[in-house]
């Protein structure tokens, strides 16, 4: 049963995708040509299914435009590491790696969960892909159509649970990886095999658009279900993991001022045992293969599928695939998103450091050596590191008597900081400017003043010190920051100027809805003035700001669907 017409002219990326030869392309000719710093053609697309995207600084393009050179391209990596588990030794590889060889020097922490490198130029792209080969990483489908790095919830302290919910986030991204031996070819010299590629789950063209996989422990959400394709929910018996609920269609990005894209909330198909959770990823997957739209990318990711030909029959055709009924969803609550900052103790007696890391950039800063803190808790530490899907680097798995050693590292590096407010704990933004070349307005780099803004507002009412707002802030309406699930949500529009969407919820189940269009910083911290003076005297008890926006009329709720976003 194909669900797309067939009738219609297809993308351009899908004429990309099969000429490719299985993601080859003429890739290893352009790593070859010194005349240019980039990827040409076909080639620029393909490396995204590679890990990587071209990028140029921006800041400096207009100048280099105006001196007739080319801008200075470099690429920006995204590693795969399923649930962002990380040891210290591949951390101190990828940190020397990332001082030697990148054009900022610093490590980003990003909100799917891993670590990437920006700026490495054209003569250094295969150094990076095999150094990271020889510490065990790869960047392997982490971009591009095909399912990406999967999130798995950093929960430290219900040790045992985690660690099967975490296995479970590496066997389901191993078995939707591509097939093709394209990557080693290219990247780590791999013998050419006289062979045929095949892609049994991704097909001869690969998905219609990103896919994105979760698997989510109750009651946190950090990993934001809403914002992905396929979720997987974990449900305990006795802090045993006997199965998951599956929830699908979840997705962030839309387009300015196209009514035929928007955000929308994953729908729950069900409950399935543990030992089908493969064949239900691989029928979700392969469905909206075969169904998605090939024709219109705007169109095409799996939330899109869902609403055109029915929530019923996509499941009932994933049902049909993976030869299970789903069974009626087991009891859940999603409670909260963000990271336990500072140590908490595990069931197992073992200790763990979140650490906040502002934006998830990691470099030394003037007073506040993050980078190199980190490196030298890595000299040390025993455990592991889990990267989280906010941006923030957990410790884990400290002993009792290290616990003194790895704080005191910590505390003189910057990297542990008793005053950093609820508020800033809970705001986040993508990169946008410099590098990302999407961008239409600033976030990494217009957050930190920002957050301190909206602490004096707050501060200016009268909140309480552990009160907050769930803020975040993306440079375009492609959703990386998730915006979308926010209690006020910035989504950039032009530079200095954003559209602003509040009536998100603490627990992130709830879209936030538009409330203001194309405004400026300085209009933007007026209008959370007065809304926040309202909140503070008009809320109930207990009441969270986006809940409150909905009940005070200030915004209608967004239930599940495009009408109710843009009506």
């Amino acid at each position: 049963m194909d669900k797309t017409d067939k009738a219609l002219k297809l993308s351009d990326n899908e004429r990309l995708k099969r000429e490719s030869n299985f993601l080859r392309g003429t890739i290893a000719k352009d790593l070859d040509d010194r005349i240019t710093g980039g990827f040409t053609a076909d080639n620029f697309q393909l490396i995204r299914f590679h890990g990587m995207y071209q990028q140029d600084d921006r800041d400096f393009r207009a100048e280099r435009i105006k001196q007739k050179l080319e801008p200075l391209h470099n690429v920006m990596l995204r590693a795969r590491m399923p649930g962002g588990v990380i040891t210290p030794k591949q951390w101190l590889a990828i940190d020397k790696f990332a001082e030697e060889y990148t054009s900022y020097g610093s490590l980003r922490l990003t909100t799917r969960q891993t670590f990437q490198f920006h700026g490495v130029l054209k003569p250094n792209i295969k150094l990076m892909h095999q150094t990271l080969n020889k510490i065990g990483i790869d960047s392997i489908a982490t971009a591009g159509d095909v399912n990406r790095n999967v999130l798995c919830t950093t929960n430290p302290v219900e040790s045992e649970l985690h660690q099967e919910a975490y296995e479970w986030a590496k066997r389901i991204s191993e078995h939707l990886l591509p097939k093709t031996r394209t990557y080693a070819e290219i990247w780590l010299d791999g013998e050419r095999l006289e062979t045929t590629d095949e892609e049994p789950i991704l097909g001869s063209t690969y998905l219609p658009r990103k896919f994105k996989t979760t698997v989510v422990i109750p009651p946190q959400n950090d990993v934001d279900v809403h914002a992905n394709d396929l979720n997987f929910i974990a449900i305990a018996e006795q802090g045993k993991l006997v199965g998951f609920n599956v929830l699908v269609g979840g997705g962030l990005a839309m387009t300015h001022g196209d009514t035929s894209t928007y955000p929308r909330r994953a729908d729950d198909f069900g409950f399935i045992p543990l030992e089908k959770t493969l064949e239900i990823a691989a029928a979700v997957v392969t469905t909206q293969r075969d169904w998605g739209n090939r024709s219109n990318r705007k169109n095409a990711k799996t939330k899109y599928t869902l609403d055109r030909v029915g929530v019923d029959v996509f499941k009932a055709e994933v049902e049909s695939r993976a030869g299970i009924q789903f069974e009626a969803s087991r009891p859940y609550e999603l409670t909260e998103r963000g990271d336990r900052i500072g140590w908490v103790e595990g069931i197992d007696g073992k200790h763990h450091l979140a650490l906040f890391i502002e934006n998830g950039r990691l470099l030394d800063f003037p007073g506040k050596p993050l980078k190199t803190g980190m490196a030298e808790i890595a000299k040390v530490h025993t455990g592991d590191f889990r990267m989280t899907a906010n941006q923030n680097l957990i410790v884990a798995g400290v002993a009792i008597e290290n616990k003194e050693q790895i704080e005191q590292i910590a505390r003189a590096h910057g990297l542990m900081d008793d005053g950093v407010t609820e508020q800033r704990k809970n705001s986040m933004a993508c990169v946008a400017f410099p590098t990302c070349p999407l961008a239409m307005a600033e976030a990494e780099r217009m957050l930190p003043k920002f957050v301190t803004d909206v602490e004096a507002i707050l501060n200016k009412h009268q909140l309480p010190e552990e009160e907050s707002i769930i803020l975040r802030v993306t440079g375009c309406p492609n959703g990386c920051g998730r915006s979308m699930l926010a209690e006020i949500g910035l989504v950039g529009k032009a530079p200095g100027r954003y559209n602003v969407h509040l009536g998100g919820n603490r627990s992130g189940t709830r879209v936030p809805k538009m409330y203001k269009e194309n405004i400026t910083e300085a209009q933007i911290l007026a209008e959370i003035d007065g809304l926040v003076g309202r909140w503070a005297t008009e809320r109930q008890e207990g009441e969270g700001f986006g809940d409150f926006t909905i009940r005070a009329n200030i915004v209608a709720e967004v239930i599940i669907s495009s009408r109710d976003f843009y009506a």
